[in-house]
């Protein structure tokens, strides 16, 4: 007798589950189906991310909503339809000029399978303007509206990137993270968390898990967990990671050099 598929529902209560502080969910960011297939094929591995910057790349877009909303829900379908896992889906600023648009397009998202989602509260893809916070939290509330209508416990990551563009502005950092944990938020996204201190005061400060986005030289994964943060991510740099081994392979090739081991890789649909 073969198992049941988890519904969205319960996969999205699991993907909240897994932001444990000290016991961070660890997400290697995916932008296409083979790709979601390889990393959750992985021992280990407990939940996908996509990073919308690799998904847009992969189709040619740049990010910052380049792509069409048709277009990110056709990737999220393709990715959450890749696996059983739960998939946070990396939906932008939700691709609508308002809440009342985000609450719809969530919808649609909660319809192509996303347990789970970040949203951002920055003005566009180029700067780190953020919405007047009012709006920002609207917009997270609007996520929860159409999670709660669909029945389903969605895991909202709002970012803010308060930090990345005013590195000073603690207050303003905190106050849009507590009022978009009230909005409905279940985690909290801040870029700018530079260094141990910061990591560990917004851990302390937030009345929700800490999701991070790591890179070389940044505090190891150990200490990251010590801290007491929930989630890291590392977004495009996954894609770079691949895009760097193709580039060297190729060159490898080219040059009529030996055969790269990888080559001998093995997957399956």
């Amino acid at each position: 007798m073969t198992t049941p598929s988890p519904t969205t529902a319960q996969k999205a209560e699991a993907l909240s589950a897994l932001h444990v502080p000290g016991d961070p969910l660890i997400v290697t960011n995916v932008w296409d189906a083979m790709t979601a297939r390889i990393v959750a094929r992985t021992p280990g591995v407990r939940a996908l991310a996509t990073a919308s910057h690799s998904v847009a790349f992969a189709l040619g877009a740049p990010d910052g909503e380049g792509m069409t909303v048709e277009q990110a829900l056709d990737a999220a379908r393709r990715i959450t339809g890749s696996t059983e896992l739960p998939v946070s889906v990396d939906f932008e600023r939700g691709y609508a000029s308002d809440a009342a648009g985000v609450r719809d397009n969530v919808a649609r998202l909660i319809d192509a399978g996303a347990a789970g989602l970040n949203i951002e509260d920055s003005l566009d893809g180029a700067t780190s303007d953020r919405r007047p916070l009012e709006d920002a939290a609207a917009r997270v509330a609007a996520a929860r509206a159409a999670a709660d209508t669909a029945g389903v416990p969605l895991a909202i990551n709002a970012r803010t990137d308060t930090l990345a563009g005013s590195p000073d502005n603690w207050d303003e950092a905190i106050d849009r993270a507590n009022a978009y944990v009230d909005a409905g938020a279940t985690s909290i996204f801040m870029l700018g968390l530079s260094t141990e201190k910061k990591v560990a005061d917004a851990v302390a400060a937030v009345r929700a898990p800490i999701a991070v986005f790591a890179h070389p030289g940044y505090l190891s994964l150990q200490r990251l967990a010590e801290l007491g943060v929930g989630r890291v991510s590392f977004g495009p740099q996954s894609l770079g990671l691949t895009l760097h081994h193709l580039a060297a392979a190729a060159a490898q090739l080219t040059a009529r050099g030996e055969y790269p081991a990888e080559l001998a890789f093995r997957y399956e649909l």
